[in-house]
C-alpha cells in the first residue's frame, strides 16, 4: 500500500533529551491521522521533521513518497503546514496575506489574487478581506492561518494543535474545514490536545508517549482497550437499593457517584467523599439520624441536600444482563431518572495509555517552550514542554518571482 505519509523507527535528541524514540507512524491517502499524547510526548517533533524543518538523529520518513531528508524541496512542494500559534503578517490585511503567499508561490498577480479571493470566501473571510490581520479575532486569525497554508493547494496537510485557545464555536467552524479538506482527497495530520477534536475527525489515533508509540488504531478500537462498557443509572429514589440490585444481578458492586448538591453532611464533620454514604455504616447513620429528626418531631436540614440522590455505574461484559437489571428495577418500584449504556470515552483510553510525566522530557535550554495540556484528560499538566514550536516552513521550494511592484 502507499501512504501519504510513513515514518519509521524516528529518532530525535535535543542534546541529552530524547524527543522522538523509534516512531512509527503511517497515513493514507485522504484520511485523516490524529496525534494525541501530553506535554512533551514528541507530537511537535514528528510534524516539523516531516515537514522538513528539523533532520532526525535516525529512522527514516516520506511524505508523498519522498524522502524528507534526501528529497525535502519535493515534499515541501506537496504540503501545508499551520502550526500551533497564528503566523500571518498583522500589519497586512487578510487578502493582502493570501497575495503575499500566491507571490512567492510564483502566480501572477491576477492568479494570486483570485485565489485570495477563492480563500477567503472559502474561510467565511470575505467582509474582513481589506482590514488589517491584527484586528482580527483568535479564530479568525487560525482560519487565515490555515487559509495561507491552503494557498497552494496541498495534497497534505499538517496542522500542529490548530484550534488551541479557540472557543468552541470557533473550534466547529475549522473541524468542518478540516473535514471539506479531505473530502476533496487531502491527508491531513492533526496534533491536538482536545481528545473530542481527535474523536470528531481522526480516522486513526496515534499515541505517542514518552517519545513512543503507546497505541495506534482507529477511535473505536482504542476506547475498547479502556474496558468494557458501562452502565449507568439515576434511580429517582431508592438509591441503595437499586444498588444492591445491580450489584446481584451484575456481580460487580457499583460505584456510586454524587454531585455536590447531593452529599449529605454531618453538621460537625468534613463532607463524605463521593460515594453518597456508600457504606453500611454511613447508611445506618443517615437512617439514624432521620429517625431522631422525626421523633423529636424536627425537620430534617435540608441544606445538607438528599441522602439519596446518585449515579450508579457498573462495568458490563455480558449486555444481556441489561435487560434483566431493568426487569428487576421495575419489579421494585423503582423508576429511573437517567440510563445509558456506553463505551469508555476517549478520554478513559487515553488516560489508561499513558503514563505519568516523565523527568527526562524537561525543557532543553536552548529550545523556546510551548504550554498547555490535553484538555479534559482530568489529569495536571506536566511541565513545559520539551519540543519548540512548529514555525512555518517554506511555504515552496521554487524561487519566488518578484516584481518589484505592489501587491495591490
Amino acid at each position: 500500500m502507499t501512504y501519504a505519509i510513513e515514518a519509521e523507527g524516528l529518532i530525535k535528541r535535543y542534546g541529552d533529551k530524547t524527543a522522538l524514540d523509534g516512531v512509527n507512524l503511517t497515513a493514507r491517502r485522504g484520511e485523516v491521522l490524529a496525534i494525541l499524547g501530553p506535554n512533551g510526548a514528541g507530537k511537535t517533533t514528528a510534524v516539523r521533521i516531516l515537514a522538513t524543518l528539523v533532520s532526525p538523529d535516525g529512522g527514516s520518513a516520506r511524505v508523498g513518497g519522498h524522502d524528507v531528508v534526501a528529497r525535502p524541496r519535493q515534499v515541501r512542494e506537496l504540503i501545508g503546514l499551520t502550526g500551533q500559534y497564528a503566523s500571518v503578517d498583522e500589519n497586512l490585511t487578510g487578502t493582502q496575506n493570501l497575495m503575499m503567499i500566491g507571490r512567492l508561490l510564483g502566480m501572477s498577480r491576477a492568479d494570486a489574487r483570485a485565489r485570495a479571493v477563492g480563500l477567503l470566501d472559502r474561510f467565511g473571510l470575505t467582509e474582513a478581506g481589506d482590514r488589517a490581520a491584527r484586528t482580527y479575532s483568535g479564530g479568525m486569525r487560525r482560519r487565515l492561518d490555515l487559509a495561507v497554508s491552503m494557498v497552494a493547494d496541498p495534497r497534505i496537510v499538517f496542522m500542529d494543535e490548530p484550534t488551541t485557545g479557540l472557543d468552541p464555536r470557533a473550534r466547529t467552524e475549522l473541524w468542518d474545514i478540516v473535514r471539506e479538506q479531505v473530502a476533496g482527497g487531502s491527508t491531513v495530520l492533526l496534533t491536538t490536545q482536545y481528545l473530542e477534536e481527535a474523536d470528531q475527525l481522526a480516522d486513526r489515533i496515534v499515541v505517542i508517549d514518552h517519545g513512543r508509540v503507546a497505541a495506534d488504531g482507529t477511535p473505536d478500537q482504542l476506547k475498547s482497550r479502556a474496558g468494557h462498557r458501562r452502565l449507568e443509572i439515576r434511580p429517582e429514589r431508592d438509591l441503595w437499593t437499586a444498588h444492591d440490585i445491580l450489584a446481584q444481578v451484575i456481580g460487580i458492586t457499583p460505584h456510586v457517584s454524587c454531585g455536590q448538591a447531593a452529599h449529605r453532611l454531618s453538621k460537625d464533620a468534613a463532607p463524605r467523599p463521593p460515594g453518597c454514604t456508600a457504606t453500611a455504616e454511613a447508611r445506618a447513620e443517615d437512617a439514624t439520624e432521620r429517625m431522631t429528626d422525626a421523633s423529636s418531631g424536627a425537620m430534617p436540614d435540608r441544606s445538607y441536600g438528599p441522602v439519596e440522590d446518585g449515579v450508579l455505574s457498573v462495568p458490563i461484559v455480558d449486555p444481556a444482563m441489561v435487560p434483566e437489571v431493568f426487569r428487576r428495577l421495575a419489579d421494585a418500584g423503582i423508576t429511573l431518572a437517567e440510563h445509558a449504556l456506553r463505551r469508555p470515552s476517549l478520554d478513559e483510553a487515553f488516560l489508561a495509555l499513558v503514563s505519568a510525566p516523565s523527568p527526562d522530557l524537561s525543557t532543553p535550554p536552548q529550545l523556546s517552550t510551548g504550554t498547555g495540556g490535553m484538555a479534559s484528560a482530568g489529569r495536571q499538566a506536566p511541565s513545559p514542554s520539551s519540543e519548540p514550536p512548529a514555525p512555518r516552513p517554506a511555504v515552496s521550494s521554487r524561487q519566488p518571482q518578484s516584481s518589484g511592484r505592489s501587491m495591490a
